[in-house]
């Protein structure tokens, strides 16, 4: 794998006004401003990026986000956040893209930049983070990742994996500290040419299975390093994380 010399890597941010949990959650106010204006805020302090850009098929993001950042409008029928930033990657100069969730208002810069970085070796890269809650262990909307001794994903599931054999039979919080489980972070990078090949592949079958899309690059011989951070993701997926995130912001 060639090194990343002198790469231009930008931020995509894919919002979408459809919810079903939380309509229009781009533009819900947190301590005073929208909440993709905080995740845009949080992604500009990273070392890495030079530009940072939000990729959206309504024109009320739009109207907002352009106050603070570049806007691209994109088509409304993607089926995925890889499809849709690959759209705006095509009419952008670039070497490589960070797509960033734009519901996590409080986005450590560092992890950013911990993905980013790693693109220099790796034609895809994303974050996991040591699970350390129980109540994460057996919840399939926490996505769980194994990797080998380079740090790249052997395969990611909503079931808990490794399954430990010889401890199988023992209470949850016993597993949890016999194994060091990572929790995988929504967050991706990508070098330009394996984004652009990726999103011409067809759903895969284990993408399908698990509703998962980064299994269609490993499926399709795209490796995935993983870094691994000290960062637990705080997202926004329902009005009442407002309080939480607001709370939050008070004490940081």
């Amino acid at each position: 794998m060639a090194k990343l010399l002198s790469v231009k890597i930008i931020g995509i941010i894919p919002a979408r006004f459809a919810s079903t949990r939380f309509p229009g959650k781009p533009l819900a106010l947190i301590a005073g401003k929208p909440l993709i204006q905080h995740v845009v805020e949080q992604c500009q302090l990273a070392k890495s990026l030079s530009e940072v850009i939000v990729a959206t098929d309504d024109t009320r993001i739009w109207e907002v986000a352009q106050n603070f950042c570049r806007v691209e409008m994109t088509r409304p029928e993607h089926p995925s956040g890889s499809d849709r930033i690959a759209e705006v990657c095509e009419r952008c100069d670039c070497d490589a893209i960070v797509n960033i969730q734009g519901d996590e208002p409080l986005i450590d810069p560092n992890v950013v930049d911990a993905v980013a970085n790693a693109l220099a070796q790796n034609e895809m890269s994303t974050a996991a983070t040591p699970i350390k809650h129980l109540s994460e262990l057996d919840n399939p909307n926490v996505v769980k990742v194994v990797v080998n001794t380079a740090g790249r994903a052997l395969y990611f599931s909503r079931r808990t994996i490794p399954y430990l054999r010889d401890a199988a039979n023992r209470p949850s919080n016993e597993q949890l500290a016999a194994f060091p489980f990572l929790k995988h972070l929504g967050i991706y990078g990508f070098r330009r040419e394996a984004l652009l090949r990726l999103v011409k592949f067809p759903v895969s079958p284990l993408e399908n299975a698990e509703k998962l899309e980064q299994l269609r690059a490993l499926e399709n011989g795209i490796g995935i390093a993983v870094v691994k951070v000290d960062y637990d993701s705080i997202g926004v997926d329902m009005p009442e994380d407002v309080a939480r995130v607001e709370k939050l912001l008070r004490v940081i």
